[in-house]
């Protein structure tokens, strides 16, 4: 998952879609090859384009891959589902799932799903977000989550072991401030980073904590929040005290998502958390610890992004999208193509496995996709990323502002997620 998600465009769709079998009637019978055709946002292209070239090569059907803009893909899901021109298979970012499947874009395939001889290890949270009313339109495709890096030779520097990263969020605190302590006189060092003015990035990082410690950030329906109360408040706090000495540097307060990632590939960070994603893109000479996100006093958890996918309700091509959709969470697609780059596997009982086998650190990241969340609320999009909404304007205060604010301001979170 991008931790800077566009403003979920509020889908006025009022869609009559055939969602039972997605019709039959452009199935080729004579044995012919299908082309389907895949939309996936910009985010993920990397994974998608793997993944559709894999296939192409190796079936008889093949796959058309579009690939548009983050920040684009909201509104062309929306006016493609009104002009029912969506392609045959899209993928979205896990959070937004539960709104496509509340207005009937994605076909029900909860009973090929339940034919998956692996079908309960399919990565659990995005099974959960494409769950509607009982039943299942969704396939985890590519997974994201978030972890704590530290940079070990920055902890060496420092007089702390670099073999040892923090086990509780109160040891990343003190790990934090001593790297500031012993190293950031010259003003290039920092303790750690976070991005301060991103909504994504405070649900991302943040939450992970509050799970950690046996918290919930919402209700199960998505309608009320927990933003105001413990842990939430420890890890605030933590946070709150950890700029205010210094120990994040200034420039955190501003973060609006963009270069949050940037600054720990530089050396110049102590420890902080990170997507999953980005440690096969850090510099190849550079030692990273990885370690789970944990609570104010430990527990580990993680927020489970990235993309599902799923058949149109409108595909005339339901059987071959099928085809395709089961290929990518097949043995062969998940090892010998996401394992074997160094993406999350979207299966729990295939974590450890021959590639990831020889990088403890990528087994770690695979083994937290089974105890992570992904929560779940319709109106996730419009309250917690929109840049406008509720929530950030909530962290904020809770972290650089007045904190005696912050119930008031969850109340307004709360209006948010009804409306």
């Amino acid at each position: 998952m991008s931790p800077r998600w566009p403003a979920a465009a509020a889908l006025a769709i009022l869609l009559t879609l055939t969602s039972a079998c997605g019709g039959d009637g452009g199935e080729q019978e004579d044995g012919a090859a299908v082309t389907i055709t895949m939309w996936t946002r910009a985010a993920t292209q990397a994974q998608s384009e793997r993944l559709v070239e894999a296939y192409n090569k190796s079936h008889k059907n093949q796959v058309k891959l579009t690939v548009i803009p983050t920040d684009n893909y909201q509104p062309r899901i929306a006016a493609a589902a009104g002009a029912r021109q969506l392609p045959d298979v899209f993928a979205s970012d896990v959070i937004f799932v539960p709104n496509y499947t509340s207005q009937g874009l994605f076909l029900d395939i909860t009973d090929r799903i339940d034919a998956l001889p692996f079908k309960d290890g399919l990565a659990p949270s995005h099974m959960k977000l494409g769950t509607y009313e009982g039943r299942r339109y969704t396939l985890p495709h590519t997974l994201d989550l978030s972890v704590w890096f530290w940079n070990k030779d920055l902890y060496a520097k420092a007089g702390l072991d670099p073999e040892k990263g923090p086990k509780t969020l109160r040891q990343f605190a003190e790990q934090a401030t001593v790297i500031q302590e012993k190293l950031g006189e010259d003003g290039k060092v920092h303790g750690t980073f976070f991005g301060g003015n991103c909504g994504g990035c405070y649900v991302f990082t943040f939450w992970p904590s509050v799970w950690a410690a046996g918290g919930e950030v919402m209700n199960p329906e998505g309608t009320t929040s927990y933003n105001h109360r413990p842990p939430m408040m420890s890890v605030f706090e933590i946070y709150r005290d950890l700029y205010a000495k210094g120990v994040a540097p200034s420039s955190a307060k501003e973060e609006q998502g963009p270069t949050w990632t940037g600054f720990f590939p530089k050396g110049e960070i102590g420890v902080m958390p990170m997507p999953s994603t980005t440690l096969g893109t850090m510099p190849p000479d550079m030692k990273i610890g990885v370690t789970p996100i944990a609570g104010p006093d430990g527990g580990e958890s993680t927020f489970v992004g990235g993309d599902s996918i799923g058949i149109s309700a409108t595909s005339s091509h339901p059987d071959a999208a099928w085809e395709f959709l089961e290929w990518t969470v097949s043995d062969e697609a998940q090892v010998e193509v996401m394992a074997k780059n160094k993406d999350v596997v979207a299966r729990t009982d295939l974590a450890d496995n021959e590639y990831s086998a020889a990088d403890p650190r990528v087994v770690l990241i695979n083994s937290l996709v089974a105890k992570g969340q992904t929560p779940y609320a319709p109106r996730f999009g419009q309250t917690y990323n929109d840049p406008q909404g509720p929530w950030l304007r909530l962290a904020r205060e809770a972290v650089f502002g007045d904190p005696t604010k912050v119930s008031q301001l969850n109340a307004e979170i709360d209006e948010s997620l009804r409306q």
